[in-house]
Order: C-alpha cells, then structure tokens, then sequence
C-alpha cells in the first residue's frame, strides 16, 4: 500500500491518515444506506454488499457489517408493510492498515446515548505525536 504521506497533502502520519480514512468509510456507510427498504430476508444481503463495496477501498482490510431489523419499526400496513433501514440497525466494524499501522474503527447505537456512535476501537503501530496517548488506544464497546 502507498505510504499516507503520498496521498494526504497536509502530511499526516499514517496514524492520522487511517483515522480519518475510518471516519470518512463509517459516515459513508451511515449517510449512504440509511433509508433503503430491508426486510429480515433482505438485511443480511444488504450487510454483505455494504462489506463488499467497502472492502473495495484503499487500507480496507477486514469489514464485518450486521443489520439487526428488529430494532426498527415497520411503514405502512398490508403488503406496504416494510422496513427501512434505520441507524438503531446498523453495527459495523471497520479494519485499515497501512505498513505498520492499523486502526480498527465501529458504528454502532448506543442504547445509552440514543445516537449511533462512530468511535476508534483500537490502534495499533504508527508512532503518537508529542502529548498524545501511545499505543494500543482502546475505546470501550459500548455494549
């Protein structure tokens, strides 16, 4: 893989540049997905294309998504009676590497903060900048 200086202009380390790769796949999945029509014989299809299209990303080495139809209500009634894709669904997991470098990062709904978190999990490699936290950074499940 390319170093993160080669493609960030503002010369982040490879640390910085996986975070923000993290951030910017999990908030694609939120804004790109949520809405779409799903049913409980459609939602593991719709997980499996989520992976597969983000998989296909720079530093992207594992992703594991799961949407969970029971907590979302139905629309409609009778044959219009669906479910759409909401955030409370949605638990996605996050893996990108680059060289020595890895950042595990998760979308998940925190029943607590009644909000769909997106947080870094762990990091592992990469060097810290002066008065940052040193590696592994862990962040708690949530869950």
């Amino acid at each position: 893989m390319p170093a993160a200086r080669s493609i960030h202009p503002a010369h982040l380390t490879r640390r910085e540049a996986l975070l923000f790769e993290a951030g910017v796949k999990l908030g694609g999945i939120f804004h790109q997905y949520l809405g779409i029509p799903i049913s409980g014989r459609t939602a593991p299809g719709l997980a499996r294309t989520i992976e597969r299209a983000v998989a296909l990303q720079p530093y992207v080495v594992r992703v594991r998504a799961r949407v969970d139809v029971r907590r979302g209500g139905r629309s409609g009634t009778g044959r219009f009676a669906y479910r759409y894709l909401t955030a409370e669904m949605l638990d996605v997991i996050v893996v990108l590497r680059d060289g020595p470098t890895e950042v595990e990062a998760r979308l998940a709904h925190r029943a607590d903060l009644r909000f769909p978190l997106m947080r870094v999990v762990r990091v592992r490699g990469g060097r810290a900048r002066a008065g940052e936290r040193r590696q592994p950074v862990r962040a708690s499940s949530g869950r």
